[in-house]
């Protein structure tokens, strides 16, 4: 019977969190009805992280659980090592939960003498002793392939459109913020049964851009702005000011999986005059940053993946369908 095989499978998982998003960590044990492992987490006054599991892990099921912060070389070195140290201790298999992955953005050469991060970060993930990945939303969908690992790279916009048809907004588009977010955005106009419209711009350098055009009927329209992540906020303020110089109704939403908000992001979102900000708690996030921020958890959707996992069923299905 399917029952006592999950829960005999379930008792040989363990679940342990690093330091980046202990809340997470703990909705996703509470969703699992399981708990944390115990592990010894601290920095040595030289700034050398240190791990040690304090229970024995040989031959579990492993899965880390950690996330990328505006800290992401702290992050990744404890993740690293967390890795290292589960396969030491003769881990049957070592699952690394990383919702936001660090260094994304860098995920090919763009101008020369640049490294390609994103690929340099899978490497080493892989050298620590990763033998799974679990993402969400990636920057770019050919990360995965800089893996030679499993990875499932989750969608989150499902969870996005169910909050969304709930408000019932009035004639939406869903906008992607450049040409590279065009295939994010049209899934998530396809559930929400939205037109979609696009948006040109610039990029000078590193947070600088321009909105040259939107292409798309956005005229008295309600716009939702939609992203991987927002960082300094400075390029979506700039958005939504184009959308409204454009005709669009001055209700406008922005959502993003990953609240990087790195900067003057809370400023800037708090003087953009958003009709709503929509995010995860891929990151940690205040709920209360600002006005109009709305923080939507992603543990049932990674507790759902860990269960199917354990099953050995399809995860796939689960943000498809």
């Amino acid at each position: 019977m399917p029952t006592p095989v999950f829960f005999a499978k379930l008792a040989s998982m363990h679940l342990f969190s690093g330091s980046s998003h202990p809340a997470l960590a703990e909705a996703l044990a509470k969703e699992l009805k399981t708990d944390l492992g115990k592990i010894l987490l601290k920095a040595f006054n030289c700034g050398e992280r240190y791990v040690k599991f304090l229970e024995s892990i040989r031959g579990k099921e492993v899965y880390l659980i950690q996330t990328g912060t505006k800290n992401p070389n702290v992050d990744l070195m404890e993740l690293f090592l967390m890795c290292q140290a589960a396969k030491l201790s003769f881990a049957s298999s070592v699952h690394v939960v990383l919702p936001h992955f660090p260094y994304s953005r860098q995920d090919r050469v763009a101008d020369p003498r640049e490294p390609i991060s994103a690929k340099l970060i899978a490497h080493l993930l892989e050298a620590s002793g990763a033998d799974h990945v679990i993402t969400l939303d990636l920057h770019s969908p050919q990360i995965q392939g800089f893996f030679s690992v499993p990875v499932d790279s989750l969608d989150s916009r499902q969870i996005f459109a169910e909050y969304i048809k709930k408000k019932k907004i009035k004639d939406p588009v869903v906008v992607a913020p450049d040409v590279g977010g065009s295939k994010r955005a049209k899934r998530l106009a396809d559930l929400l049964e939205a037109d979609l419209a696009i948006m040109h711009k610039h990029r000078a350098a590193h947070h600088q851009s321009e909105i040259l055009e939107v292409v798309g009927e956005i005229k008295g329209r309600s716009c939702i702005i939609f992203d991987d992540l927002i960082d300094t906020a400075g390029t979506l303020s700039a958005a939504k000011e184009a959308l409204i110089k454009r005709g669009a109704l001055k209700d406008v939403y922005a959502a993003a999986t990953h609240a990087v908000f790195s900067g003057k992001a809370i400023e800037n979102l708090s003087k953009a005059g958003f009709n709503e900000v929509i995010v995860t708690d891929s990151i940690p996030v205040n709920p209360k940053a600002f006005t109009g921020l709305t923080v939507l958890p992603i543990a049932p959707l990674l507790a759902e993946v860990i269960r199917h996992i354990e099953r050995g069923e399809s995860v796939t299905e689960i943000y498809l369908h």
